[in-house]
């Protein structure tokens, strides 16, 4: 009886294992630990959202995988990535985290496996008005000799802050972006915490809301942006001057323009081997500051999703995307399109 009962418990044990032993996804084709659900970065802007929204729909109907996306600050959705809690990144814009994507590069974490975008920029931006002025709106040149980041320091009265008269503000990126402390260290170089305070907003939001507000009224504004947006695709700004790139200035000082930015798509070291199939589309992956902001147009006029603007992207777009991807993985996502 006792012999009996022990190969009845093992066998039961070995049809246990049988069952429960695979985490594979019924759609992927992945090795040993491969996935179920495909786990995305979402650091809190945009354009990183529709791209999210493009790979998914790719990774769903094309692959048979479950997406998921996590939200968070640029640092935490990082660490993530390198922990493999995230599995894809669609935007690492990695000169604003360089120390760190170097060090999750170096130690093997993360892999880099395409280019997204490399045509964006980055700065201080004004209404063009604001310089050149606006004879259909009535707007007269209230700026017309600022030119560089260095001019705002003579320009207090321009830019007033409502909230301490006599000194200008200029808005900063939101606390927790990387970038924030970049500006910080231009405030020091240029001089320009002699006559302007640096106002720290809360999020991508409220610098959109103030931009959007001073631009109908007509009024001064200035502050950290970047493109591909649309913002930078609707309102005519102007980004200031600062001396060229170079990378020793830039270390010591932050007293350049800001440096050539590769925004790249970056996977946990896991996932080449848990889904290689995701990770071949993901490495042919490559759009353009325009091709982003064409989506990001339609997100804004016509109040749509991240996700509605990237089936419509995808449809104006299919000569594009489908040359991502194996001819029958590209009918499958066209059908569910």
């Amino acid at each position: 009886m006792k012999k009996l009962l022990f190969l009845l418990m093992t066998s039961l044990l070995v049809f246990l294992a049988a069952c429960g032993g695979s985490n594979s996804s019924e759609g992927g084709s992945g090795g040993e630990g491969s996935v179920d659900t495909i786990v995305l970065a979402d650091a809190g802007w945009d354009s990183i959202r529709f791209h999210n929204s493009v790979a998914q729909k790719i990774i769903e109907n094309g692959y048979g995988y479950d997406t998921e996306v996590t939200p968070g600050s640029t640092a935490a959705t990082l660490q993530g990535l390198r922990e493999g809690d995230i599995n894809a990144y669609m935007e690492i814009w990695t000169d604003n985290v360089k120390e760190v994507y170097e060090e999750a590069i170096d130690s093997g974490d993360i892999e880099k496996v395409s280019t997204n975008f490399d045509d964006n920029q980055q700065g201080l931006y004004v209404p063009t008005y604001v310089i050149e002025g606006d004879e259909e709106r009535g707007i007269e040149p209230m700026a017309p000799e600022l030119k560089t980041v260095e001019d705002l320091k003579n320009y207090p009265d321009v830019f007033e802050d409502p909230e301490d008269p006599g000194r200008g503000r200029i808005l900063n990126a939101p606390s927790g972006w990387a970038v924030a402390e970049q500006i910080d260290q231009k405030f020091e170089t240029y001089g320009l915490d002699e006559t302007m305070n640096n106002f720290m907003p809360g999020s991508d939001a409220a610098i959109v809301t103030s931009l959007a507000d001073a631009y109908e009224s007509g009024e001064a504004w200035v502050g950290y942006y970047w493109s591909p947006t649309a913002v930078t695709a609707m309102y005519d700004l102007t980004k200031l001057e600062e001396p060229a790139y170079d990378e020793e200035t830039w270390n010591e000082t932050r007293g350049t323009e800001f440096p050539p930015n590769d925004v790249v798509v970056g996977v946990h070291k896991d996932l080449p081997d848990q889904a290689p199939e995701v990770v071949e589309f993901l490495s042919n992956y490559e759009t353009s500051s325009a091709l982003t902001e064409e989506a990001l147009t339609y997100m804004n006029e016509n109040d749509a999703s991240a996700d509605e603007a990237a089936e419509w992207w995808m449809n104006e777009h299919e000569d594009l995307w489908t040359e991502w991807v194996p001819e029958d993985v590209a009918e499958k996502v066209k059908e569910a399109l």
